[in-house]
């Protein structure tokens, strides 16, 4: 399985299926890349619908037929748009294309519906993307219910998680591996990986990327 961090938290990850999930490009000053270079899709999963979130997904659905799941609410607007959308709310599983997807829980803001993250299983791999959230004693439950192989956390401060609490949600989730997101966008989310990285020290493996580079998950 391959994934690849496009920047702020989009990531697109590539199996059996093709996964994207947050994909904020327009506007996005450090976007790897431009939803004109997007040509195939499975699955897109918005967890919230904050500009920075739910970006440029709509346009890559309409382009690459790919569906669309988020929240009950957001999937009636993908739905209005004419896209094919899958609705799901928090503690619900739905399965599309093969894909196991679980909505868990997040502590943010928004619009429409709730904020919330996702863990997506898919080729024997359990990703956890937290979305946009402040550390709950949720995670706990994420890491006894699911055990990630690899989770996506929020370091930037100020609207998500910060370095101290990420690094205690990695504990608290018990994930294997994590590649932080939601940083390093704008001036207000600058964070320091390498610092993230040194506070989670030995308890679960740091990959830190750069906007458009990928990792293989085996």
């Amino acid at each position: 399985m391959k994934i690849t961090w496009w920047g702020h938290a989009a990531v697109y990850i590539e199996g059996s299926r093709t996964v994207i999930i947050d994909p904020f490009l327009t506007g996005n000053p450090v976007a790897a890349i431009t939803p004109d270079e997007i040509n195939h899709a499975d699955i897109v999963i918005v967890t919230h619908d904050h500009g920075d979130h739910l970006g440029d997904a709509f346009t890559i659905c309409k382009k690459t037929k790919a569906t669309l799941v988020g929240i009950h609410e957001i999937a009636v607007m993908a739905q209005e748009n004419g896209l094919e959308a899958e609705g799901m709310n928090i503690g619900g599983t739905i399965q599309v294309k093969g894909v196991t997807i679980h909505m868990v829980n997040a502590l943010h803001s928004c619009d429409k519906g709730d904020p919330a993250g996702v863990v997506v299983e898919m080729d024997g791999q359990t990703l956890y993307h937290a979305g946009d959230t402040a550390l709950t004693y949720d995670m706990k439950l994420i890491g006894e219910f699911f055990q990630p192989d690899l989770s996506f956390l929020p370091i930037g401060d100020r609207y998500t998680m910060g370095i101290p609490s990420a690094a205690k949600a990695v504990e608290f989730t018990q994930t294997k591996k994590v590649i932080p997101i939601h940083y390093g966008t704008f001036p207000l989310v600058a964070a320091d990986p390498f610092e993230f990285k040194k506070r989670v020290g030995d308890r679960a493996e740091v990959i830190i990327l750069k906007q458009g580079e990928s990792y293989n998950l085996v």
